[in-house]
């Protein structure tokens, strides 16, 4: 069977793994690992990838990711190409050192990003690279010891998780290491490994029921959700695939978002910090980045603002719900 197109929606939670070739080992030392944490940090510290959780393994790796200022697939290039040459170099060899492409699952934030944040980081304690929880809290190589406070690593973002668990970086540590602790008996996750609505709905035969009734659920691997997580996601996928191949003038673009929202477009571009005016330049972010799939320097220069402004308020928006896709039409038609 063909392998299915990698889902790439910007804004969205993913879990990342690749394997060594043939199962081999990619990380034969520190050195190794090192290499590959100091090239993972830079794409966060570029703004290119928002980095949650993650794990180092013998033969493969696991991140809980979020794309940043570029799509997760040219990170990911990035990572694993730069990574394969060092490798290559290091032990004088040819050819591939991955096994096939990356395998990414776009996940529902709630319930799984807690949930996921801890699976990914007890792999090293499953898989007996560390004896006990005490070692995983000094182990260098997954988040887990940076959300303790062990280790620093200021690409990493913290406050997402540690958020959830007190209003003090010290009490929310605390708080995440004895959520960490009760998941050390769960074992292997198989409902964290995607599936869509064949984990959601109660496996194979519970879809098969759904699809005889001739209902309009989805079902995808690539997915890691509830129905309506799934179903929402494709549509936007769907609306984003139309919309890049629209080509709605900037300026003429911003004119109609300002009109709709009760603002002026002058507004816009002036810095101006009221209510109104900064829920119309998030909705200007989200449909020219996220909808159009356009560039968000080129936005940057004409609103007068950073670029991390622009991404930040398009994120914003795309975790609140994105916008109605009558009013994307509308907008850029």
């Amino acid at each position: 069977m063909a392998r299915q197109p990698r889902l790439d929606a910007p804004g969205v939670l993913h879990h990342v793994m690749a394997h060594g070739i043939e199962r081999q080992p990619i990380f034969t030392d520190d050195r190794d690992r090192d290499e590959f944490v100091r090239r993972l940090s830079d794409l966060a510290s570029e703004g290119k990838l928002i980095v949650y959780a993650w794990s180092l393994m013998p033969n493969h790796f696991h991140l809980l990711v979020r794309a940043g200022k570029i799509s997760l697939s040219r990170s990911m290039r990035s990572l694993l190409t730069g990574y394969a040459g060092y490798f290559n170099r290091r032990y004088r060899r040819h050819g591939h050192v991955f096994q096939n492409r990356f395998k990414s699952i776009i996940c529902e934030e709630e319930p799984y990003f807690l949930e996921l944040v801890r699976y990914l980081h007890l792999n090293p304690l499953r898989a007996g690279v560390v004896k006990d929880l005490n070692e995983l809290d000094r182990y260098p190589y997954t988040g887990h010891s940076v959300l303790v406070g062990r280790i620093d690593r200021s690409w990493q973002d913290t406050e997402d998780v540690w958020s959830r668990f007190g209003e003090t970086c010290r009490k929310a540590a605390k708080s995440y290491r004895a959520f960490v602790s009760d998941g050390v008996g769960q074992g292997r996750r198989p409902d964290l490994m995607g599936g869509g609505l064949y984990r959601s709905m109660g496996g194979r035969r519970a879809v098969a029921d759904l699809r005889r009734n001739r209902e309009a659920y989805r079902s995808d691997e690539r997915v890691l959700g509830s129905s309506a997580f799934v179903e929402t996601l494709f549509e936007e996928v769907d609306a984003q695939s139309k919309g890049r191949c629209r080509k709605v003038e900037l300026p003429k673009l911003k004119r109609r978002i300002a009109k709709d929202m009760g603002v002026s477009s002058h507004a816009l571009s002036g810095g101006g910090r009221s209510e109104s005016v900064s829920r119309a330049r998030a909705a200007l972010c989200y449909v020219w980045m996220h909808y159009l799939g356009q560039s968000g320097r080129v936005l940057a220069e004409e609103l007068g603002v950073s670029p991390q402004a622009v991404y930040a308020a398009s994120s914003r928006v795309e975790r609140d719900g994105g916008l109605n896709a009558k009013v994307l039409e509308r907008w850029c038609r």
